[in-house]
């Protein structure tokens, strides 16, 4: 994730710190000059704007002052709570902000050498999947010889006002920074996969088990350095409205701890071990709080004893920072954004995930073969014409994450083109031996489908079974063109890959080996009153599905005589008269048993609907049954591409 930074606008910065120093004279931007360019798009600020170098603002100005904090910020003129909110959580993370802020003890103000300060800072930030480092000078917008913009408490300390000078070089201007999401801006701080959480809709508030399995869910992604922010929905009439509980809706806040809270006093509290679930946020303008059960001055914190307090660092002062009970949390908030740091580094204690990332676009052809936006689902006939990716599941059951991002649309503001894409895609089991593109959805399973909405990332975890399966990542509609990443984190490597082939390529040597006539899908749903194989009544059956030469085996399914296989199988078949072969076995620690098979033409007189065949027997006797029966689908075509 910490890779090496690409300059943006192909400004280095310590090339142009040397030339200014040579030259002594302060650095000017002239990519993002002190014009109202920079400014605005539409809505300039309220005044005369100056732009002001921080030793005219201050005496002894600073990076920082006295460390990195999250009390530190204070929102300015601009509707950039979110940002604010974002830095705020960027504060606690040193690692992070470290990244973030690069060689922040050089870029700091030295008093006893002033010729080493050439008024130019960097600030990195991962931007679509590579980290990029951006140059500012230090002009900074002021109006009445104060900050309008993003500023910490203390008038001599400016790390937060030049890192969103950076932000908004790399959005077009500082209007574009009005309006956004908080979550956005931490994966950009970090290269974090965000989780958008919609706490109104699944009600969480009206369901104990729920509240509990999501505390626990929050406990861990803070305790794994994760980053949380909330808001309240608003109807544009109540943007940043006060509510009577003091909280403010349509507002980002960030969330500063998840903590179990031990109740009790002295040594009964840790015998006791009652704990309630807490959590701490803080209010980006660095005042306003929750005034309810357990805020600043309330009765509950009667309940905890005076070393648990003071460990959890509690203060009654209106610095914008509060705890609130988790219940309230759920009930009050309506919207989380959830940035799990993923751990993919073999050398931790925590789990590691194995990520793969791609970079795909959806693009127009006339072609449909070669035509890469063909909508959502609802769009039946072309949907299958967008961008796939097949990974496979090689545990019996296990989670896999997958996060869809676009490219960042603040920049086209401007030009009245910052809107988000509404993407999202859907995840299908296929056959286990599938390696070409899907081309109509016959017996496929879609186990998954992520919400589509217009957000810059959309994010599902889901847990599936051991299996291949296909990612389908699209826009609402058709014919809609833009750029995507897709990132799909397993517990093992995957082998994600995108599909481009259709069918097998015409080999030189193709006229020697031969070519595929036709293409044939079957799909094993299960088996019913096989034979016993064992002294309690039961068999470990499997399936194995064999095509000239080749073959899938499905899973074993543990002592059962009436298992569901669900197994899907494609060939392309050179040789068509010669027959598919579906065997049945029972798994054994000795010799794995014979238990019936059946044998079809898949040709293309055959039905293509589910049918029920009697198990029999191989070789000459081949025509005697044997106890049990499969049921399975196949269809055949000649077209290679119907499939």
């Amino acid at each position: 994730m910490f890779s090496t930074a690409t300059s943006y606008k192909n400004q280095h910065y310590s090339e142009l710190k040397k030339e200014c120093l040579e030259d002594k004279k302060l650095f000017e931007d002239p990519e993002f000059p002190v014009t109202n360019a920079s400014l605005f798009y539409r809505k300039p600020p309220p005044g005369m704007v100056e732009w002001k170098r921080p030793r005219e603002i201050s005496d002894e100005p600073h990076l920082f002052v006295e460390g990195i904090s999250s009390h530190d910020l204070n929102q300015g003129r601009v509707g950039n709570c979110w940002f604010v909110a974002a830095c705020s959580c960027l504060a606690l993370k040193t690692d992070l902000w470290q990244k973030v802020i690069p060689d922040w003890k050089e870029q700091e103000w030295d008093s006893k050498h002033p010729e080493n300060y050439a008024g130019i800072f960097h600030f990195q930030f991962w931007v679509f999947g590579e980290w990029v480092d951006v140059v500012v000078d230090d002009r900074l917008p002021t109006i009445n010889r104060e900050l309008i913009y993003c500023h910490s408490k203390l008038n001599n300390e400016f790390w937060s006002a030049l890192l969103e000078k950076a932000y908004a070089k790399l959005s077009g201007c500082y209007e574009s920074l009005d309006g956004g999401n908080t979550g956005d801006a931490v994966v950009d701080f970090s290269g974090a996969v965000t989780e958008a959480i919609n706490l109104e809709a699944e009600v969480f508030h009206k369901d104990q088990e729920k509240i509990d399995n999501l505390f626990e869910d929050l406990l861990k992604v803070y305790d794994r350095g994760g980053i949380i922010s909330c808001s309240i929905k608003a109807s544009p009439s109540e943007i940043e409205a006060w509510m009577a509980c003091g909280l403010v809706k349509g507002h980002a806040y960030s969330v500063t701890a998840v903590k179990k809270v031990r109740l009790g006093h002295g040594l009964m509290a840790y015998f006791q071990n009652k704990t309630i679930p807490l959590i701490r946020m803080r209010n980006p303008w660095g005042k306003t709080e929750w005034n309810g059960a357990w805020s600043d001055s309330s009765a509950e914190w009667e309940r905890v004893g005076s070393m648990e307090r003071d460990k959890l660092g509690i203060t009654v002062e209106n610095d914008g920072e509060f705890w609130m009970a988790f219940t309230d949390w759920c009930k009050y908030f309506t919207d989380a954004d959830v940035c799990h740091l993923i751990n993919t580094s073999l050398l931790t204690i925590h789990k590691t995930w194995h990520e793969v990332v791609h970079f795909g676009s959806w693009t127009k052809h006339s072609e449909p073969l070669h035509n890469r936006c063909g909508g959502c689902m609802n769009y039946k006939q072309t949907f299958l014409q967008n961008p796939q990716y097949l990974f496979d599941m090689t545990k019996e059951m296990d989670e896999v994450l997958i996060s869809l991002q676009q490219r960042d649309m603040k920049i086209h503001r401007r030009i009245g083109q910052g809107e988000n894409l509404t993407l999202g895609f859907a995840v299908f089991k296929v056959e286990l031996n599938r390696k070409y593109r899907m081309h109509n959805i016959i017996t496929q399973t879609n186990v998954q489908t992520s919400k589509y909405i217009n957000a810059r990332t959309v994010f599902t975890r889901v847990t599936l079974p051991k299996g291949r399966y296909i990612i389908i990542p699209s826009t609402l509609k058709p014919e809609i063109l833009g750029e995507f990443m897709l990132r799909v984190y397993t517990d093992v490597d995957s082998g994600c890959r995108e599909l481009t082939e259709h069918k097998p390529r015409m080999r030189c040597w193709s006229a020697v080996t031969g070519y595929p006539h036709v293409v044939s899908q079957i799909y094993i749903h299960g088996a019913e009153g096989l034979e016993n194989q064992d002294g309690t009544g039961g068999a470990d059956p499997y399936v194995i599905v064999s095509c000239e030469g080749r073959s899938v085996r499905s899973t074993v399914k543990a002592d059962t005589l009436d298992p569901v296989f669900e197994t899907r199988a494609i060939f392309y078949r050179k040789k068509p008269r010669k027959p598919i072969t579906v065997e049945v076995w029972n798994s054994n620690a000795v010799k794995d048993q014979f238990l019936g098979q059946v044998v079809l033409t898949g040709s293309l007189k055959d039905s293509t609907k589910p049918q029920r065949l009697q198990l029999r027997k191989r070789g000459r006797a081949m025509a005697d049954e044997m106890p049990g029966s499969i049921t399975l689908r196949i269809v055949t075509c000649t077209e290679l591409t119907e499939m």
